[in-house]
Order: C-alpha cells, then sequence, then structure tokens
C-alpha cells in the first residue's frame, strides 16, 4: 500500500469507467481497462481517441502527447489482466451482487498489498470489504460525472480501512487535479446523500401533479442557480440507477424522503430510463442523445382560454428590500408603481434604495442615464396604504407574518377598486388565508419573487381553489411583461423551491449535527460534486437561520413528515440569536461591518 500507485485497473467501462480511464492516463499512469463486453471497450477507446484528439486540436496537448496517452491505455475481457495493478477501481453496475462478485474474483487475482476501490455511489462500502479476503485494503472512491470536469472525489473508508490505503488514493486524487473529500460509510456519502432525497421529492411533486416537469426543473434552475433541473437530472443520472440509490439509502436511513417514488420504479420496469433509452420523464431525440423532443406532454404555449385584465399601474406595499426591490422590477417595464409603506419617511427611503440600485446599473452600461430617469420618475412613495384606490395590481411584500397579511388584505379589500388584482409575495404562508380575509378572494394570487427581486427570473404563481381564471391569465402576462419567468403551482407550503430546497439544507445540517461530516466539506461536496452555486452552510447563513427555521417549520406542520422536522442544531442556533450574516455568527462566523 506504500507503493506509488502506477498501474490502475478499471473494471466497468460504461460512462463513469471510461470517463475515470482517460483522467487517469492523461495523468501518467498505466491503464488497464477491464470489460467483459468488446463493444463497450472498443467504445472506451474511442472515446478516448476521440477526447485526445480534441485536445490536440485546441492546442492543450501534442501529437506526440496524445500518441503516448493513447499507449498507457489497455483494454481486456478478462479480470486477470489486473494482476499486477497497484489499485482496481470497479465501477461495475450498482447491485452488491455484481461487486461482490468482482472483489471476490480479484481477491486470487492481484497482489496483498494491491488497494481495491468501489466507485459506488449509495452501497455499504464496510459490506463490501467484510466479504473480501483484505477487508483492510478495500475502500470506497467515488468519482461524479462527467469525470474529466467534476473536481469532487469521495473517499470513503470503513471501520476496516487501512489508513495507509485511504492516504495513498487521497494523494492520487490531488495528483489527478481533484479535491478529495474524506467520508465515512453512509448510503449516498455527502453527496448523493443530499442530492438524492431532494430529486426524489421532486420525482414525488411531479407524480402529484402538483406542477409540471417543465416547471419543477425551470423553478429550480431559475430560483437556486443549479445548472440542471432535478427531472432532467434524473433522466442524466439514469431513472433506474436514481431507484438502486434511493433504496439503499432507505435501507440505511428508515427515512421516508428516501423511499423512492413511486413513478420511479414505474418508469424503471417500463424501461423508461432517461436519456440512455431515449425516454425517461422527458422525451430524446434518441437513446444516448441530451436532445429533448416534443411529446405529449409538452405545453403547446397557446393562449389561455380566459381573458386578462389589463394593468397599467401597481401598487407596491412594503418597504424593505423586497418591496423596493419589485417595485423596480415594475417600474423597469414601464408600469406606474405606488410603493406604499407605513410612513412617508420610510417610502421614500425604499425609493431612494431603489435609486442607488438604479445608479449601479447606469455605472455598469446596463441601462442609460435617461432610462433611469424615466424609471424613478413611474415611483410614487406614499406614506398610507389609501394611495392604491386606483391601481390595477396591488402586491404585498411586508413582514412573513400571517396575522400582518391578513390584516393588510382586509384593508386592501376596502380600498383598491373593483377589478383590481390582490397578490401577495409570501414564499410559505397560505395563499388562500391572505384571500379569506377579503371578500373578494377570487381575486387573490399569489406571486412569489425572489431575493434580489431585480436579478431574479422566477416567479411562482401560486393560484388557490378560489382564484379566477382571469386573475390567473393576468398575472402570467403582467409576469412575461417584466422580463419574468412564470411557474404555475397550488396553494401548498414551500410551493416548488422552497419544498425542494429547505428538506435539502435540514438534512446538510443533519450531517453536521450527526458528526458524519464537516461544514468545509459538505459545502465543497455540493459545489464540486453537483454544480450548486453555493453550499448549503453559505446558503443557510446568507437566507438567515431564523428564516430557515420557520419554512422548516411551516413544511413539517403541512406535510406532516418526520424526517421535514427541523434540525436540533438549527433550533439551538436560532434560540441563541446565532442568525447568519446579518447578526455576524450563523453556521460560520463572520466580520462585523
Amino acid at each position: 500500500m506504500d507503493t506509488p500507485l502506477s498501474t490502475i485497473a478499471v473494471v466497468g467501462l460504461g460512462t463513469m469507467g471510461t470517463g475515470i480511464s482517460d483522467v487517469l492516463v492523461r495523468a501518467g499512469r498505466e491503464v488497464i481497462g477491464i470489460d467483459i463486453s468488446d463493444t463497450a471497450a472498443a467504445q472506451a477507446v474511442a472515446a478516448l481517441e476521440a477526447s485526445t484528439a480534441r485536445a490536440v486540436a485546441r492546442e492543450r496537448i501534442t501529437e506526440e502527447e496524445r500518441q503516448d496517452v493513447l499507449a498507457r491505455f489497455r483494454t481486456f475481457s478478462d479480470l486477470q489482466a489486473a494482476a499486477e495493478a497497484d489499485l482496481v477501481i470497479e465501477v461495475v453496475p450498482e447491485s452488491y451482487e455484481a461487486k461482490q462478485e468482482v472483489f471476490r474474483a480479484l481477491d486470487g487475482i492481484v497482489r496483498p498489498g494491491t488497494i481495491l476501490a468501489t466507485g459506488t455511489n449509495a452501497l455499504s462500502v464496510t459490506r463490501l470489504a467484510a466479504d473480501s479476503a483484505h477487508p483492510e485494503r478495500v475502500l470506497g472512491l467515488h468519482f461524479f460525472t462527467p469525470v474529466q470536469a467534476m473536481k469532487l472525489v469521495e473517499v470513503v473508508s470503513s471501520v476496516l480501512t487501512d489508513p495507509r490505503a485511504v492516504d495513498a488514493v487521497t494523494r492520487l486524487a490531488q495528483e489527478l487535479g481533484k479535491e478529495p473529500v474524506a467520508v465515512g460509510d453512509r448510503a449516498g456519502f455527502i453527496a448523493d446523500g443530499l442530492l438524492f432525497g431532494y430529486l426524489n421529492q421532486a420525482a414525488a411533486m411531479y407524480e402529484a401533479k402538483y406542477a409540471s416537469r417543465e416547471d419543477i426543473d425551470a423553478a429550480m434552475k431559475m430560483g437556486c442557480g443549479l445548472p440542471m433541473g432535478p427531472l432532467e437530472l434524473l433522466d442524466l443520472i439514469g431513472v433506474d440507477t436514481a431507484r438502486t440509490v434511493l433504496e439503499a439509502m432507505y435501507a440505511d436511513s428508515h427515512d421516508r424522503l428516501h423511499a423512492p417514488a413511486p413513478i420511479l420504479k414505474q418508469l424503471s420496469e417500463a424501461g423508461l430510463t432517461g436519456r440512455k433509452s431515449g425516454r425517461g420523464f422527458y422525451t430524446y431525440e434518441a437513446p444516448g442523445s441530451g436532445e429533448v423532443v416534443r411529446d405529449a406532454l409538452t405545453p403547446l404555449g397557446s393562449a389561455e382560454a380566459a381573458a386578462g385584465r389589463e394593468v397599467r399601474s401597481v401598487g407596491v406595499a412594503g418597504s424593505g428590500t423586497m418591496a423596493s426591490g419589485i417595485a423596480e422590477v415594475f417600474a423597469k417595464a414601464g408600469y406606474e408603481v405606488v410603493l406604499a409603506a407605513r410612513s412617508q419617511e420610510k417610502a421614500d427611503t425604499a425609493k431612494a434604495r431603489i435609486a442607488k440600485s438604479l445608479a449601479r446599473s447606469v455605472d455598469k452600461g446596463r441601462m442609460t442615464g435617461e432610462a433611469r430617469d424615466a424609471t424613478l420618475a413611474l415611483i410614487t412613495p406614499a406614506g398610507t396604504l389609501d394611495a392604491f384606490a386606483e391601481v390595477d395590481l396591488a402586491v404585498e411584500a411586508v413582514a412573513e407574518d400571517l396575522e400582518i397579511k391578513q390584516e393588510l388584505f382586509t384593508r386592501l379589500d376596502k380600498i383598491c377598486k373593483p377589478g383590481a388584482v390582490l397578490a401577495t409575495t409570501t414564499s410559505s404562508l397560505p395563499v388562500i388565508a391572505c384571500a379569506r380575509a377579503t371578500t373578494r378572494p377570487q381575486d387573490v394570487i399569489g406571486m412569489h419573487f425572489f431575493n434580489p427581486a431585480p436579478a431574479m427570473k422566477l416567479v411562482e404563481i401560486v393560484r388557490t381553489v378560489l382564484t379566477g381564471d382571469d386573475v390567473h391569465t393576468t398575472v402570467r402576462e403582467v409576469t412575461a411583461k417584466i422580463r419574468k419567468h412564470p411557474v404555475d403551482c397550488g396553494d401548498r407550503a414551500g410551493f416548488i423551491v422552497n419544498a425542494l430546497l429547505f428538506p435539502y439544507l435540514n438534512n446538510a445540517i443533519k450531517m453536521v449535527q450527526d458528526h458524519y461530516a464537516t461544514l468545509d466539506d459538505i459545502d465543497a461536496a455540493m459545489k464540486l460534486g453537483g454544480g450548486y452555486p453555493m453550499g448549503p452552510f453559505e446558503l443557510l447563513d446568507v437566507v438567515g437561520l431564523d428564516v430557515s427555521l420557520a419554512i422548516e417549520q411551516v413544511l413539517h406542520r403541512e406535510f406532516r413528515d418526520p424526517g421535514l422536522a427541523p434540525a436540533p442544531l438549527l433550533e439551538h442556533l436560532v434560540a441563541a440569536g446565532c442568525l447568519g450574516r446579518k447578526t455576524g455568527r450563523g453556521f460560520r462566523e463572520y466580520a462585523r461591518r
């Protein structure tokens, strides 16, 4: 185990095995590729030839270097070829039987000091090790796809693993230009342990017909900055693979959030496994293609049956960051805006905040000085809601407190003219409770903007069972005119984004609480392995731990799932006044401004 890992065997030459082989040979290792399928071996060679040819064309390597790389990759169909390997990495199908068969065979082939690594992303490394003649040399080495691009490698050790083996593969990962994270043996490890629960909830949300597949995916990409929507990602990973991973996670955790959504079983057993089969949640041009084609579930994009109402003026209630951001968005789109706060002074301050925001846009060349002046001229600050008497659309952006919002809607009901649309920007409270505070619940709808409103493209449009069709049409039309992307959802806690985001954040807290992984390792894993713009703890400290706790509590009350109960660590931090960046301390400490 102390010898350099110069010769490495990769068992299984599918997408993952081929990617790992590519990275290894480019880093100067001799690679023995092994697959029982001659076709898979030939495809692996062809993929390496193609990728290195592209590297030559882009002048990243010379033709001579390319030939050296190709010479270091040899393929075989028999495991005996691994006899001289210093390290064997298996990436055969995700089942104990398949992997145990490989490890048993390798015990009689490789040297006693050879390290055996499993590429599993969910199965128990300990169980695989215990079945080996030398359990101390078995560990997990979990790469992420596409291997060439993804920096994260999870190094998984069991209680039986020799620390020298862990050190050796950790050094190898670093030499490959990867960022290794050491984790213990737990289903899903860090990245998939957090990712697959989220994917499972998205599949269940779609199965329940709460929102369309397009809206679920758009919401998570635009609302959270993710590179792919959850249903797109399930199709890429493979619906059958996701189901297998979730089964392993559920067996380990018994958490209902990990119990595979029935639709995953239905699609898997029908052979609709995603991109590789040409159809999963979406339909693709051909098996293996990433090009989505229209199918029976694709929205036609035709006009709504109900005609919308005319909206020329908008009232925005509130004086905080969200209220001023929303007012700015409407004014930029040419709407006359009344910005009402609890006092004229607060309203003037909110307008001044908008002026600063527009000035920054001018400085960055995003708008002209004339456009700034025209936008500001459309905003009228007011110290009373009475100024909403003639607006066509009233949008409230006050504190996230149901009593405060209900009181506001009672007042709007009396002040606003007949036919005015009344919208709440709540992120988690029931829209119907606001609607019932009025005598016109058919005119009430949710318009959930995301912070910062001028930059974030998503608006969740939340209709209640009483919302009129024409009101829904009106708000969709207005959302398009302010250059935002509308997604439709029903009136239940969390809507799309928060209902999927906050259980993921809560599960990350539980990982730290259980001493499974550190804040830094979890944040790194989700950014490097999942493509998230921020790690969960970075995001929690930005959002505010008090806000996060409130949303978790709402979700738990609504769905009554034990897995959604707020992590005690989150509750303790909030009780201690550690609310994140705004207080200088949350999960991390911050310099006071």
